[in-house]
């Protein structure tokens, strides 16, 4: 039984790094080599950054991201909307010794094409670890130990684990705005931690503006 439990442990890990090496590949195939730059108008960091029904193909098609950072050298966000499904805790945590939490599944997201094996935990801010980066009303860790209180049910109270980010280089973003393919939303925590999760763009969508 040991011996079977360690073949599927290892197949598991390897069809999760097959997922993650195939959404990189894609992710560098969506980007144009000579995107539009557009014109810095002012930081749209704190907002909702929500897909228009431009983008049409792809990955960020009716993607809801969460801006952390933007200025006139580039942004950077995390998709909130999109989950991948169920994994193993372990497949996070290559050298989980609590036997009982190595099976123990946790739903993960994609947020974005770059950097697809990297872990983010988005949640409220009541819980703080060795990690932790307020961002306002939201917080980000990447460790290990929140992991491990989120599967024992001793994390933050809202939370969503991401795998990935979103981010633009140079005046790539403002382009794509200046194109029609996003608009910008007030952050809401409530649609972010929402179980709904096909719902959010919807929301999010309904009360967007356009950044002039």
């Amino acid at each position: 039984m040991t011996f079977l439990y360690k073949i599927k442990s290892e197949l598991i890990k390897i069809f999760l790094v097959i997922i993650l090496f195939i959404s990189s590949v894609y992710a560098f195939a969506d980007t144009p080599k000579n995107y539009l730059k557009g014109i810095f108008q002012g930081s749209i960091k704190n907002y909702f950054l929500v897909a228009t029904d431009k983008i049409r193909d792809g990955k960020f098609k009716k993607s809801v991201v969460v801006m952390f950072e933007s200025d006139e050298f580039g942004a950077w966000g995390l998709v909130v909307n999109k989950p991948i499904g169920n994994i193993p805790l372990n497949t996070l945590i290559h050298e989980l010794k609590d036997i009982e939490l190595q099976n123990k599944k946790i739903k993960v997201f994609w947020g974005g094409p770059v950097e697809t094996g990297a872990v983010f935990i988005l949640h409220s801010n009541e819980y703080e670890g060795k990690t932790t980066k307020k961002f306002k009303e939201l917080s980000i860790s990447r460790d290990n130990k929140t992991l491990i209180d989120i599967a024992k049910k001793q994390g933050p109270k809202k939370s969503l684990i991401i795998l990935g980010y979103s981010g633009w280089g140079d005046a790539q973003l403002e382009g794509e705005m200046e194109r029609g393919h996003w608009n910008l939303s007030e952050i809401d925590k409530d649609i972010i931690f929402d179980e709904k999760n096909d719902k959010k763009w919807i929301k999010v969508i309904k009360n967007s503006f356009i950044n002039l």
